[in-house]
């Protein structure tokens, strides 16, 4: 991309309207074109009937040296799937409720001076970039990027049903109420998949999660192993057998999340069982066919019901920009 110091320079800002407090957007884009001497930036509203994609392919026509994205995590995962493979740097303003890629990330929530900061001076980090075929009951066929986590199944209720606020402020408890209500109804996938070509297996499970990154909303660790850079796909299935199975999960999820946290915490998780209604697993290429319909999210969007699916991982193939002290962090 062209230094700080090209005076033909400029960033373009992907925003939506609900989301942004846009006067101190400006203001803050102002300051640092100013401080760096950039252009002035070209500004692309979103539209609700496509979530930004025309917007962030607007944004990129012009050649922008990053762009930047004011939105919730739906338009962070569209103005990504444009992005990817471009190498055009992405840069994150978190506004929404989860602001699930800034959170693995590790960006500061709630500065959004020094969020736009780091867009115009920071560095930048490859990431993956995961893809989903999807296809219908009646054979269409759809295809979309992710950049956090894909969920089929009782993860589709619980990003459709879990009160925001809640999710912020609970994190792990939030979820009980949909949790609740699937234990009742007893609804289980049954399902056939592979990994990365390998033999196909059969499952029953609640839920069926495929992340590019582990963490959810309140900190809650759910795949512990997951690296947005490392190339691989990680699989969790919730398949607990009674309400003790979802008390194990719990505790388990509760577990990771305060190793992640700290040294102590990650002690106490290296004490405690393995729990069987968790299963994990890795691959770059994970293919799933359901016995019946079952609705699926992308990052938390809703994309209907699916028969079949397959998700893929596409390494390193589009740039975000992070702190300048950020490790391999480059620009």
């Amino acid at each position: 991309m062209p230094t700080a110091s090209s005076a033909s320079a400029h960033a373009a800002v992907v925003y939506n309207p609900v989301k942004v407090p846009l006067e101190r957007l400006r203001r803050a884009v102002e300051a640092q074109e100013l401080q760096h001497g950039w252009q002035p930036s070209r500004w692309h509203e979103t539209s609700s009937g496509d979530h930004g994609r025309q917007a962030a392919a607007d944004a990129l026509a012009h050649g922008p040296a990053v762009v930047l994205v004011a939105g919730g995590d739906g338009t962070v995962r569209v103005v990504g799937e444009v992005l990817q493979g471009t190498g055009t740097a992405m840069a994150l303003l978190p506004t929404g409720t989860g602001n699930l890629l800034a959170r693995n990330l590790g960006h500061a929530l709630g500065d959004l001076d020094a969020s736009v900061a780091v867009a115009f001076g920071g560095a930048t980090r490859a990431i993956d970039v995961a893809i989903a075929e999807m296809e219908d009951a009646d054979g269409t066929h759809r295809r979309h990027a992710f950049l956090v986590m894909a969920g089929i199944g009782l993860d589709a209720a619980m990003a459709a049903q879990t009160n925001a606020l809640a999710k912020r402020h609970l994190g792990w408890v939030a979820y009980v109420p949909p949790i609740a209500r699937s234990i009742t109804a007893n609804r289980l996938l049954r399902l056939r998949y592979r990994i990365d070509g390998g033999p196909v297996r059969t499952a029953r499970a609640h839920t069926l999660i495929v992340g590019n990154c582990g963490t959810l909303t309140g900190s809650m660790l759910l795949l512990p192993a997951a690296a947005v850079d490392d190339g691989l796909l990680d699989v969790v299935m919730l398949r607990p057998k009674n309400r003790a199975g979802w008390a194990g999960i719990g505790t388990r999820l509760t577990m990771q999340q305060l190793a992640h946290r700290s040294g102590f915490g990650r002690r106490m998780l290296e004490l405690t069982p393995e729990v069987r209604a968790l299963a994990y697993a890795q691959g770059r290429q994970f293919d799933v066919r359901f016995e019946i319909p079952h609705d699926v999210q992308l990052d938390g969007d809703g994309f209907g019901a699916v028969v079949r699916a397959r998700i893929t991982v596409v390494p390193g193939s589009l740039r975000v920009a992070v702190p300048a002290t950020a490790v391999g962090g480059s620009r």
